[in-house]
């Protein structure tokens, strides 16, 4: 099931994000801090698997747009992984949008070998690669921006 994140959820996400390998150990002080305080448009998602918080999405508007959405992550436990639960997440933030009447969805990932599987998984689900950053996380790791327009709901 997946749901809007509660207080609850934060330490299990804190330690999923780190388990996933979306964060380092030494980034949890920072996750912890997004969690706790998020921005005002800040939209975070939990995917559960009876009571225990799996998987988790986080995204918030892009400041001075119309209807332009940054999806910062999705993560999803690794013994939980390959069951369709990225893909289900992913869906469901989408559908949030598109109730919403948002036009656009980005995401941003790192263009190094490590993470050819997240640019597919992005490619595989409708987004199409729009820019690539040279050098711009660190020198030699370039941002890689994807891009998906949502459909509009029409009646």
């Amino acid at each position: 099931m997946i749901r809007p994140t509660n207080e609850t959820d934060f330490d299990a996400l804190i330690a999923l994000a780190t388990a996933s390998g979306l964060f380092e150990p030494d980034q949890t002080d920072m996750l912890s801090g997004m969690l706790r305080s998020p921005e005002v448009n800040d939209v975070w998602f939990t995917d559960e698997n009876g009571d225990i918080p799996v998987g988790v999405a986080y995204m918030a508007p892009e400041k001075m747009t119309d209807g332009t959405w940054n999806l910062y992550w999705i993560a999803v436990d690794p013994d939980h992984q390959r069951q369709g639960r990225g893909k289900a997440i992913l869906e469901h933030v989408q559908n949030w949008l598109v109730k919403k009447q948002q036009r656009i969805l980005l995401v941003e990932t790192a263009g190094v070998d490590d993470f050819d599987y997240v640019r597919k998984f992005y490619a595989d689900n409708g987004f199409e690669a729009e820019a690539r950053i040279r050098d711009f996380y660190e020198a030699g790791v370039d941002k890689v921006v994807f891009r998906k327009s949502l459909p509009k709901i029409v009646g």
